[in-house]
């Protein structure tokens, strides 16, 4: 499907990129700025009322656009001041340009961070902070370094002030192509960023560094985006449809998701992705796994069919039959049996997820897994590995957790749901999509069996491997949404899921 470029998330590196190419197209840096602090100075003169504002300023372009709202805040009739953390001379052209702005108009509203070069960082910060409202514009987005120095200090002293932050794009000491925290960041309550969010302002710690996200469009063609090249999203049901039966819809046609059981004593977590994956939408559903498993599944279920098998050639032939999509790993075991079955699937099966079990198989192995995998390119593999089990399956890997998904999915030739607070779903062909609407509560027992239900139950519904891995992690935490009160537990999300889907 095509997806709306409004989610697109841009690096810094190419946020630069579209700065120079709006710049290229006839829209100065100057002009660029203006627009970016104008549209700051709108978000706090529209939330706060007037009080004494101290705009934290560095040397980059980032800075400039703090000139700027300093400048508009006190022709408000704020009494606002831009502190100048840094060498003036050495800062960019534009940042500079707007900075003489304020001194040739008169405001009187330039200072220096420290006035000797003998003054504390202790005295210097606390005069910087000496204000009822910060507005931090030190840094940009693009911070290849930890903080350090009076920077630092600088940075704490915000931090501690009590007094309300606003930052300008990311808060300092962020990295916005990875939400990592550089040494040390502001904590900010309110950060307003421009043309497109970037991928730390959904990442975590930076997604809660930033505190609420503002975007502003400031006059950037959309146009610059087909040349950026860009592949990650924010995701959300704009990135993806879910399927709507037609009126001669059966349960087939619906689509058949078949789910392995553990064993008797473990089939919590199987039914857990059952019932979810029939919550989807799915047609139908069966259970299959031993007969002593399957009488204990029959005392809990009733729309969900039992399919008991004991032999391979039994289980094979299930595959073979009726079946759109195949669930394994949640409590399957770290057997044998569990890592035949994964490779019949993938051998077999239109469709697959593999989760927990079914991945911790393989761990000292992987390569078989990638293998079968690759071997079966044009059917959708999932694989929904939380922390632990992606260290498992592909090391301990350096880079932002969006870096890390994607060398998952090109080594594994699978989509990968890198789950956690802020999930990334990662294709092969490039594409991310990064998810920031899961709450705490999810971090319950059994809610990944859940999404591992969800995302067989809309593969079997025919959709396409990336946009149901997104789908499914979306509504997910929709759903716990949903229950809004404390003491979620994962029983109470495949009955919640039915109303996210009404919601779209």
């Amino acid at each position: 499907m095509s997806i709306n470029d409004d989610h697109l998330l841009l690096t810094p590196v190419e946020m630069a990129r579209a700065d120079a190419l709006a710049e290229a197209a006839g829209h100065p840096v100057l002009e660029l700025m203006e627009e970016a602090g104008r549209a700051v100075a709108d978000e706090i003169l529209r939330r706060y009322g007037k009080r004494r504002v101290s705009v934290l300023c560095g040397v980059g372009n980032n800075s400039g656009d703090g000139y700027v709202v300093t400048r508009l805040l006190r022709d408000a009739g704020w009494p606002a001041r831009a502190v100048v953390v840094g060498d003036l001379n050495k800062a960019t052209a534009g940042a500079k340009e707007n900075a003489l702005r304020i001194v040739r108009e008169g405001k009187g509203a330039l200072a220096a961070y420290k006035t000797d070069p003998a003054e504390s960082d202790a005295s210097a910060a606390a005069r910087a902070i000496d204000a009822d409202f910060i507005v931090d514009a030190l840094l940009g987005a693009g911070l290849d370094r930890d903080l350090d120095g009076e920077m630092a200090f600088l940075v704490d002293a915000v931090n501690t002030s009590g007094v309300p932050v606003v930052a300008i794009d990311v808060p300092t000491g962020v990295d916005g192509a990875s939400g990592a925290v550089r040494g040390m960041a502001v904590k900010a309550d309110l950060t307003v960023t421009f043309f497109r969010k970037k991928p730390g302002h959904l990442l975590l710690p930076g997604r809660d560094l930033c505190g609420e996200t503002v975007l502003a469009r400031i006059g950037i063609s959309t146009s610059v985006l087909t040349e950026i090249g860009a592949k990650t999203y924010a995701n959300g049901p704009d990135l993806w449809s879910i399927p709507k039966p037609g009126s001669e819809a059966h349960k087939y046609s619906r689509g058949h998701c078949l789910v392995v059981s553990g064993g008797a004593l473990q089939t919590g977590a199987a039914r857990l992705a059952a019932t979810a994956a029939l919550r989807s939408g799915a047609g139908a559903v069966t259970l299959t796994g031993s007969e002593d498993a399957l009488l204990v599944q029959a005392a809990h279920v009733t729309a969900i069919m039992l399919k008991p098998v004991e032999t391979a050639e039994a289980f094979r032939a299930l595959i073979g039959s009726k079946v759109n999509a195949v669930v394994i790993g949640p409590a399957a075991g770290v057997t044998d049996e569990t890592r035949a079955r994964v490779l019949d699937i993938l051998a077999l099966a239109p469709a697959a997820v593999l989760d927990a079990d079914a991945l911790s198989v393989f761990k000292d192995d992987p390569e078989t897994l990638f293998q079968a995998i690759k071997a079966r390119a044009d059917r959708p593999v999932v694989l929904t590995p939380h922390e632990g089990e992606f260290e498992r399956l592909f090391g301990r890997l350096e880079g932002s957790k969006l870096e890390r998904a994607r060398f998952a999915s090109t080594r594994s030739g699978a989509v990968i749901i890198y789950k956690g607070s802020d999930s990334v779903i990662a294709a092969p062909d490039g594409r991310a999509a990064i998810n920031d609407n899961a709450p705490p509560a999810l971090g319950t027992a059994g809610s990944g069996d859940v999404l591992a239900g969800l995302v067989g139950g809309l593969l079997a519904q025919k959709m396409a491997g990336f946009e149901a891995a997104a789908a499914a992690v979306w509504v997910h935490g929709a759903a716990a949404h949903q229950f809004g009160k404390p003491g979620l537990i994962a029983e109470d999300l495949p009955n919640l899921i039915p109303d996210v889907l009404a919601g779209l």
